[in-house]
């Protein structure tokens, strides 16, 4: 998918090794309600919650999202994609990749999509863990699995890195 950029916006985990090297990733956690965001370090090996933006309509959202994105020098979004349990997509990935189609028209970061599944599930149960009362898990359950799914991608991304860097030294 193009942007109006005229460049291939969805990449491929691999596709990252290309950006700059101390450039940060957002995380992107797209509820009905509320988007969650992360931020990593600028090493890419660190996921943080940064901020939970509360839905109103696509081109507010998006401006938030991208005003936040460019505040912290981000080079590419990770957006996660609610894959059914089987792999499938259904309609949250639907709904998922459609805002997506609209983003690509307003920025020029390329984006990775990145598995979500259980992300909610597993912050969730890391609060209740905690014992954060529930009206602070609402506040910080979407940043969170915005980090989750973040730190998913980064845990993959430092896995190829090594793999490559292994892969020159034989």
């Amino acid at each position: 998918m193009q942007s109006a950029y005229g460049k291939e916006m969805i990449i491929a985990l691999e596709e990252l090794l290309t950006l700059p090297r101390h450039a940060r990733l957002m995380g992107i956690d797209l509820g009905t309600k509320t988007i969650g965001l992360a931020i990593s370090d600028v090493g890419r090996s660190i996921a943080s919650p940064l901020e939970t933006i509360r839905r109103v309509k696509f081109t507010p959202d998006v401006a938030a999202m991208l005003a936040l994105a460019t505040k912290h020098e981000t080079a590419a979004l990770v957006v996660g994609l609610p894959l059914n349990m089987d792999g499938t997509e259904g309609p949250r990935a639907q709904s998922t990749r459609a805002f997506v189609r609209g983003l690509v028209a307003l920025t020029a970061l390329p984006i990775l999509f990145q598995d979500e599944r259980m992300s909610t599930q597993a912050v969730t149960r890391t609060l209740l863990e905690a014992d954060t009362s529930r009206a602070k898990r609402a506040q910080l359950v979407d940043k969170m699995a915005a980090a989750y799914i973040l730190q998913g991608a980064l845990d993959r991304l430092a896995y190829l890195t090594h793999a490559s860097d292994e892969r020159r030294d034989d």
